[in-house]
């Protein structure tokens, strides 16, 4: 039998016994099929497990209590946001976040927009950080998940993009990640007009067309370079925000003082 000729990933199914798909797939891509792509991906599968069990245990095991504390002293519980993502193959799994909206029945159906009044103060901070997507490294050690992929969407957003593009299912040719090259390219957070969805299906389609460990290197290098401008951006503004304050109190204090003289 022809593999290359017969798979073709649904755009999403329940399991291995589910109906029929929703929207069929193209082939897999020539590429796939080069000499050493069948090491890559188990080097790839390697280094996921390694680097994914070293973050969880050096990092993730102070990091969350802490994160989950302020959480909690900020909106309560839970922790914790689970949310069925499509993955690889176009099956079904549960995707790890930490909780960065209120708890609201519209969570699974309408994706959270910049200025969402369901985002939470602290909510606000970890997103624009991509510090809730921290859980995922749990993904990533099931094997739901890998580090670099295309970013798994919610059902409806998927729904919603497959009848934009058609052949949009080619993205489950390989497992999602907790960042791709379409985010490092700048497409990331709510979709906010349709030639976003465009930009980011072709630069996911890209990266599977060109999968390679080279790659993936350099997709995590940009990953943490714009990880801590982020940051770094963040704590400027806190550091401007203080000293602006600091003037301003001055000046007060300093005011009130000549009332008196």
């Amino acid at each position: 039998m022809d593999t290359k000729a017969n798979y073709n990933p649904p755009l999403f199914k329940e399991g291995p016994s589910s109906g029929e798909p929703l929207q069929e797939g193209s082939s897999l891509p020539e590429e796939f099929y080069r000499p050493g792509m069948s090491f890559y991906f188990l080097a790839k599968r390697t280094f996921d497990l390694i680097v994914s069990f070293l973050v969880i245990l050096c990092v993730l095991s102070w990091l969350l209590p802490l994160l989950a504390l302020l959480i909690i002293l900020d909106s309560g519980m839970p922790v914790f946001f689970l949310q069925k993502r499509v993955g690889r193959g176009g099956r079904l799994f549960t995707c790890y976040k930490l909780r960065t909206m209120v708890p609201n029945k519209e969570a699974d159906e309408r994706a959270a927009l910049e200025y969402d009044s369901r985002i939470t103060r602290l909510g606000r901070l970890l997103r624009r950080t991509s510090l809730d997507e921290l859980p995922q490294f749990f993904n990533v050690l099931a094997g739901s998940m890998s580090i670099v992929g295309p970013r798994p969407h919610m059902i409806t957003d998927c729904r919603f993009f497959a009848s934009v593009i058609a052949g949009y299912a080619f993205r489950n040719h390989v497992r999602p990640g907790i960042t791709g090259l379409a985010q490092v390219k700048g497409f990331h957070g709510p979709v906010s007009e349709i030639g976003n969805i465009f930009g980011r299906y072709q630069w996911d389609a890209f990266y599977i067309r060109h999968a390679g460990f080279l790659l993936d290197l350099r997709i995590i290098r940009r990953t943490l370079a714009d990880f801590f401008l982020i940051a770094r951006h963040f704590i400027f503004i806190r550091k401007y925000a203080y000293k602006n304050a600091e003037s301003s109190l001055g000046a007060r204090v300093h005011g009130d003082k000549d009332l008196y003289q």
